[in-house]
């Protein structure tokens, strides 16, 4: 692992394990500001022109795009290992892998737009504007984490961000339904609505078809995004879909399949997740260590089209891994939330319920088990 960068003149010296690797270094006028990228054609449904085929990405617009994704990377990782060291408890579903799918949504739509989804949430809470630190300290079920600590994994919000939704397929009507109010009030804002491939097959989604046929009639601003990671839990598409084709499921909805490890109506995003479905899931019994491998191989689009240096990235990671450690450190020490926390936010504007659904005078209280 890099332990120290410094920059002397035009020379980076990189000490690894010790031993010092001189590289020469480029200044920022030597690369090239904007790339022209090809993206793969999208397969298309019910639509008579897809997204373009070229694509112009600037030097600030890549940095910025890949300290994004290492930042959603590291913290998953980070996840991973307090996790294993029972510092984060329960459910646990890993978003590293797909980081592009976030990104790309993100870079199309605004802030003011809002978005939705299941449970593989982290990394969209952060692009939503949670912090890393608050995310950490949900994780961890601390008082600074972003729900206070009450919510953990499967349960993160933010502005214009609905979560981390527990109930495989329950996110999609409710998407709809925000998509209406977007309607309703005018804002001309809509909703990216997202599912996995394994959601495709549940009920609320694709089955009872309900969501799909009111957002075809009262034409909602509504993206429906599946993120198709190949594998529903541990089974693999082809194993659980007679089809496969996720972006024509909505029969009168338009449809188009995007490749989503390479940039970015119903969108099938094809993706692949690193880890299993969740920390309980090893991930190895249902699929090969190649697989994974090859999928997990480096892009680096940056570099070939000389838009930035080795030592420039470089430069972010030692950023980003800063900013995990500081957060993973926030997380295990930050307080848990205190006992009359716990029932707090019940209920929109309204006084707690000591405890909900029973005699509001009943007192919480903390009882210690003795051995």
């Amino acid at each position: 692992d890099m332990k120290l960068i410094f920059v002397i003149d035009s020379v980076t010296q990189i000490y690894t394990n010790g031993a010092a690797l001189i590289m020469s270094a480029r200044t920022f006028t030597d690369f090239t500001t904007q790339a022209t990228f090809e993206i793969k054609k999208c397969d298309l449904f019910k639509l008579d022109e897809g997204p373009a085929t070229q694509v112009v990405l600037t030097h600030d617009e890549g940095l910025q795009y890949y300290r994004t994704m290492q930042i959603m990377r590291h913290m998953e990782l980070k996840a991973d290992q307090l996790y294993k060291q029972k510092m984060i408890r329960g459910f646990c579903h890993l978003y590293d892998g797909q980081e592009a799918c976030a990104v790309g949504l993100e870079a199309s739509i605004n802030l003011s737009d809002h978005l939705i989804t299941a449970y593989r949430a982290h990394g969209y809470t952060y692009t939503r504007g949670g912090t890393v630190k608050e995310i950490m300290a949900e994780l961890t079920g601390r008082r600074g984490g972003i729900a206070k600590g009450k919510g953990g994994s499967m349960h993160m919000y933010c502005k214009n961000f609905y979560g981390g939704n527990g109930i495989i397929g329950a996110q999609v009507p409710l998407g709809a339904g925000v998509a209406l109010a977007c309607k309703y009030l005018g804002n001309n804002e809509l909703c990216v609505c997202l599912y996995g491939d394994g959601a495709a097959n549940q009920s609320c989604v694709y089955s009872t078809f309900e969501t799909y046929n009111m957002a075809a009639l009262w034409k909602l601003p509504v993206i429906f995004v599946c993120e198709n990671n190949r594998y529903g839990m541990g089974t693999s598409v082809e194993r659980a879909a007679a089809s496969t084709d996720y972006y024509k499921r909505g029969e009168f909805i338009p449809g188009l399949r995007v490749d989503g490890m390479d940039g970015l109506v119903l969108m099938e995003l094809q993706t692949y997740r690193y880890h299993g479905h969740s920390m309980s899931d090893p991930g190895i019994s249902y699929r090969t260590r190649e697989e994974i491998q090859e999928v997990h191989s480096k892009r680096d689009h940056m570099l070939r089209h000389n838009m930035a240096s080795v030592e420039e990235l470089k430069g972010i990671d030692v950023e980003v891994r800063k900013e995990i450690k500081d957060a993973a450190q926030f997380a295990t020490t930050d307080p848990e939330p205190p006992l009359e926390e716990l029932c707090n936010h019940i209920f929109y504007n309204e006084p707690p319920f000591e405890v909900c659904g029973t005699n509001p005078w009943t007192k919480l209280k903390s009882i210690s088990q003795s051995s």
